[in-house]
């Protein structure tokens, strides 16, 4: 790993000092105030990191003098020997919190669960996904709201759409994205065998009206009279809403409200977060040498993971873990194990990508 320069280390320790100065001015406006609050609350943590570890390398320095001491060679050399244990950890803790952040790490996120192959069976495995992620977002103290569902006949979904709202949701949810495999005996099956279906899963940030400009002359938007399972109508009216976005052809439709106001402004979430999406994944494709995350790109395509009901296993395939705690894991709190791995898995790619450049 690249070690992180003494004068990076002071430009760091600089930069905390002079925008503590410029926030203790008392000419500031709200609104710089608030734009100096929040680089200040950006830096603080890397800051104070820079500065542990700045405490340590001076100390490693001071002991030169006393290991040349016999008299105290004894004493420096278990104090040296403590701060040589210590600074790798500094080093990296620093080199850490210096990444480039996704700017959309700290974003709610828009969680699209579709049952893929297997039929009912994949519709079943959809709804139980989409359990474990509510779980996993009620122990993080998150927020989620359905704005879309449509359930299968026997239970489960072929498609459900939710919002989740909390701090660092996007951060932590973003390596779900792509496709969950299962092998289990279905209820239906009278033989015992094991079947095997799937489910997609696309976690895409939530963006908010700033984020994306949606100019009405560029969106068709019908309505219909809404519809449930095998053609049953749902209300007389025709409240269901379809917006198609002319320029991508990204097509949204909502009808889980009676209200066509709020199937309308449900609609205009989810085609914002849409469009958000296809304009990140634009920037990363034009971005030049940009460096995908080998954990995983976000393509919905991929095979991510199986979950194996009779061995009792998780298997995420993308860094070869493999956790038996079934059980566990789709009941919520497990998950939290897999979805760490995967942040240090990408922390350590993006680490060595930064040796690599150096």
């Amino acid at each position: 790993m690249a070690s992180v320069s003494d004068e990076r280390i002071e430009q760091l320790l600089a930069k905390k000092a002079d925008l503590s100065t410029k926030m203790a001015a008392g000419d500031l406006d709200p609104a710089d105030f608030v734009k100096l609050s929040k680089e200040y609350a950006e830096i603080e943590p890397v800051a104070e990191q820079a500065a542990e570890l700045k405490r340590l390398r001076s100390e490693k320095a001071d002991l030169a003098d006393m290991l040349e001491d016999p008299e105290m060679r004894a004493m420096a050399e278990e104090e040296a020997a403590a701060i040589d244990k210590a600074l790798p950890d500094a080093e990296r803790k620093l080199a850490l919190l210096m990444l480039p952040k996704d700017a959309a790490d700290d974003k709610p996120a828009m969680l699209e669960v579709r049952a893929g192959t297997g039929g009912d069976e994949a519709a079943l495995f959809a709804g139980d996904l989409l359990r474990m992620y509510q779980r996993y977002a009620e122990e993080q103290g998150w927020k989620v709201e359905l704005i879309s569902a449509n359930a299968s006949d026997v239970g489960g979904y072929k498609e459900a759409v939710a919002s989740v709202k909390g701090a660092g949701v996007f951060a932590k949810l973003k390596f779900e994205s792509g496709v969950h495999r299962v092998q289990r005996v279905p209820a239906t099956e009278s033989g015992g065998r094991i079947h095997t279906s799937a489910a997609t899963v696309a976690v895409l940030p939530e963006a908010e009206e700033v984020d994306v400009h949606i100019d009405e002359k560029d969106l068709r938007i019908d309505v219909f009279r809404a519809s449930g399972p095998g053609g049953q109508s749902v209300n007389t009216t025709d409240s269901a809403v379809r917006i198609t976005h002319i320029p991508t052809g990204i097509v949204v439709s909502q009808q889980d409200e009676k209200s066509q106001h709020k199937n309308k402004a449900k609609a205009m979430k989810v085609l914002r977060t849409r469009l958000y999406e296809h304009e990140r994944a634009i920037a990363d494709a034009e971005r030049s040498g940009a460096r995908r995350s080998m954990v995983g790109s976000g393509d919905r395509s991929e095979r991510i993971r199986t979950y194996n009901f009779p061995q009792g296993r998780v298997s995420d395939h993308r860094i070869n873990l493999t956790l038996h705690k079934l059980d566990a894991i789709l009941e919520g709190p497990g998950l939290g194990e897999l979805i760490d791995a995967l942040i240090s898995e990408d922390e350590a790619q993006r680490l060595a990508g930064l040796d690599d450049e150096a």
